[in-house]
């Protein structure tokens, strides 16, 4: 049963048609990659899909919810939650309080006057950081923190209000690529294990190929292709559009073919 339910997404910026009859589906439980070269329409994607823009033509349906026409705040109380290319935490706020203040907003005691904020859901806020690896690092403040930690820190946040779909962003932007492919094997293992859906975005095709259930690929706005990632990676027009420069890419496909042997 699909969870998320993309029809016709259309969307124009003046002359430039950033998504043009796009639609897919994510199953319940599935990790679902979106690839494609530079200005393919992704992150426009994403924004129509999380209420930061309106499409044009198109629906795009969480379950039973129409999401058009809803705030990010709105989609997020539904149950979709989000990462982005960039962290976005409180660097004044240790780990644990960026943390706690996200489950404080998912139950809605934002606005409480009684008890104090500091003694609200921080035994949760400290389970979420054991299941991110982060929970060592509790207490010390954001603005202190290596990049990649900082990546664990928004994934236990985006966890705090218990998401049935995870929109990430290059979740690995940034990262060194050790790092990429810890940080998607952990997240990979906790979707997996709380029946979460992801739909992801990524440059690195070692990610993508190592954790993605499947895989749908834009190019001009216009998705291209979609299928297992073994289908995917042998495509000619992938191969050939993929970046701009498809021997780089039937490179990696062939590497990894190696790799699965």
């Amino acid at each position: 049963m699909a969870v998320l339910s993309v029809s016709g997404l259309s969307k124009s910026f003046g002359g430039v048609h950033a998504l043009s009859d796009v639609s897919f589906d994510v199953e319940a439980g599935e990790l679902l990659a979106m690839i494609g070269p530079n200005g393919a329409g992704k992150s426009t994607c994403f924004n129509c899909i999380n209420g930061q823009l309106k499409p044009d033509l198109g629906s795009v349906r969480f379950g039973e919810h129409d999401l058009v026409g809803r705030s990010p705040r709105q989609i997020w109380r539904l149950g979709v939650g989000r990462t982005f290319q960039i962290t976005a935490t409180f660097g004044s706020m240790t780990v644990a309080e960026n943390v706690q203040m996200a489950l404080i907003s998912h139950h809605r005691r934002s606005r409480a006057l009684w008890p104090l904020a500091s003694s609200l859901y921080m035994e949760r806020a400290h389970e979420l950081l054991s299941a991110v690896g982060m929970q060592d690092q509790a207490e010390r403040r954001c603005n202190v923190l290596a990049y990649g930690d900082l990546k664990q820190v928004e994934l236990a946040v985006a966890m705090a209000h218990e998401p049935r779909l995870l929109l990430m962003d290059e979740p690995t932007a940034g990262m060194a690529p050790t790092e990429r492919i810890e940080l998607m094997e952990l997240t990979a293992g906790i979707v997996r294990e709380r029946g979460i859906s992801v739909l992801f975005t990524e440059h690195d095709m070692d990610v993508v190929f190592a954790n993605a259930t499947r895989i749908i690929v834009l190019n001009r706005g216009r998705m291209v292709a979609e299928g297992s990632p073994a289908d995917v990676r042998n495509d000619s027009m992938v191969q050939e559009i993929y970046l701009g420069a498809g021997s780089t890419f039937r490179a990696q496909a062939s590497a990894l073919e190696a790799a699965d042997a």
